[in-house]
């Protein structure tokens, strides 16, 4: 991210979601305009997260308050609350946590404002919890909810907040943010924001990462590769790993910081032997690292699916004759020959199959048992 400048704050990080933007000031601006809950939509990357913390900075910031500004989009402020969640799911727990300190007065700024970034990850009895806290808000406490669309969250949630929904950008504009940002060359940019589907964050990733780049790259060619089943069963065990190195690419340097800093906080040298009457904490922060490795493992898996998807739209729009918008050009050769090859109602089986394996992993199936049935469809063309 670059750094907000005085001059654009608390709003300086916010990009090419002008209407949105303008209807938050308003309302961070105007009591009138200002609904006491929230729900921000859009694909991952469309920037919620980003929107969400500056209109809690105007929400709790007088309008001339820097420091308090630079405070919230530091999620260190008092009267700021956030959840997300590194888990699959949001814990009940949690859950209970956050709408117990909804109920608190703020404490030092205009509004006590409750972020939820990762809404969507909520089951029923989890968002039954919250539901309490929508009907009857204190007077000075504002919800902010994100997730990907209105249907991730149940009915009842929806009846209770005000929605709104970002665009995706053009991938011209998110390749100039990235040029901007990292530092990358104009093709390196544009590939980056092409492959990632104009997904900011992963953007900035692929841009920056040769490895992700390479790794996106190993798994697609993989799946054009396979041809029966023991090849679904070994492409199904290479994506896994792929994912797997991914995560931990991820995960591993902050886990690292967390376990040191958490020996520092402990008196404990580097290298030196952990006594037994901190082990418990130490297991503990284990313990949540393993949560959260188990998510960015699903969560690559998913980015993985994406991608294949990307693939098999590619593909069906040159069975239509469509050449001029493609997100992989890089594997153009390959995905023309399988064009040909291929009856458009063959691709569709295909892209249904990638679909329900996204829905049988969100329902906790093995991963490489889910990732086998729908590689056999693809080297089939019939689903099992």
């Amino acid at each position: 991210m670059t750094s907000v400048s005085t001059a654009t704050l608390p709003w300086g990080d916010v990009w090419g979601q002008d209407e949105a933007l303008r209807q938050l000031q308003a309302a961070a601006s105007d009591p009138a305009q200002l609904a006491h809950a929230w729900l921000i939509t859009g694909p991952a990357g469309s920037g919620r997260s980003t929107l969400a913390y500056a209109f809690a900075a105007a929400l709790i910031a007088e309008p001339d308050d820097e420091a308090a500004m630079r405070q919230v989009l530091a999620r260190t402020h008092p009267d700021l609350t956030a959840l997300r969640t590194e888990g699959v799911i949001i814990s009940i727990k949690d859950a209970r946590a956050l709408v117990e300190r909804s109920y608190f007065s703020p404490s030092l700024g205009r509004y006590r404002v409750m972020v939820m970034e990762d809404a969507d990850r909520m089951v029923e009895r989890t968002s039954n919890v919250l539901l309490k806290a929508l009907e009857e808000p204190p007077e000075r406490t504002v919800w902010i909810l994100c997730a990907p669309s209105e249907a991730d969250l149940l009915p009842t949630i929806r009846s209770r907040v005000r929605t709104l929904r970002l665009h995706e950008p053009d991938v011209a504009d998110v390749a100039r943010l990235i040029q901007a940002r990292t530092g990358a060359d104009a093709a390196t940019a544009e590939q980056a924001a092409r492959l990632s589907q104009r997904h900011i964050g992963m953007a900035v990733r692929l841009a920056t990462d040769a490895n992700a780049r390479a790794r996106r790259d190993e798994t697609l060619r993989a799946v054009l590769a396979v041809r029966g089943v023991g090849g679904a069963v070994e492409t199904a065990a290479r994506i896994v790993q792929l994912a797997t190195d991914d995560a931990k690419a991820l995960t591993a340097e902050r886990d690292e910081a967390e376990r040191e800093a958490l020996l520092r906080t402990l008196g404990i040298a580097p290298g030196a032997a952990v006594p037994p009457a901190v082990r418990g904490q130490l297991g503990a922060l284990e313990d949540e690292q393993k949560r959260r490795a188990t998510r960015s493992l699903r969560d690559g898996i998913d980015r993985g699916l994406t991608d294949l998807e990307s693939m098999y739209r590619d593909v069906l729009m040159l069975q239509f004759g469509r050449d001029a918008d493609l997100i992989n050009r890089e594997l153009s050769d390959e995905l023309r020959a399988l064009a040909a090859a291929w009856t458009p109602a063959r691709t569709l089986v295909v892209i249904d199959a990638i679909a329900q394996t996204r829905t049988n992993l969100e329902g906790n199936a093995a991963p490489a048992l889910a990732l086998e049935s729908m590689l056999v469809t693809v080297a089939s063309g019939r689903t099992l």
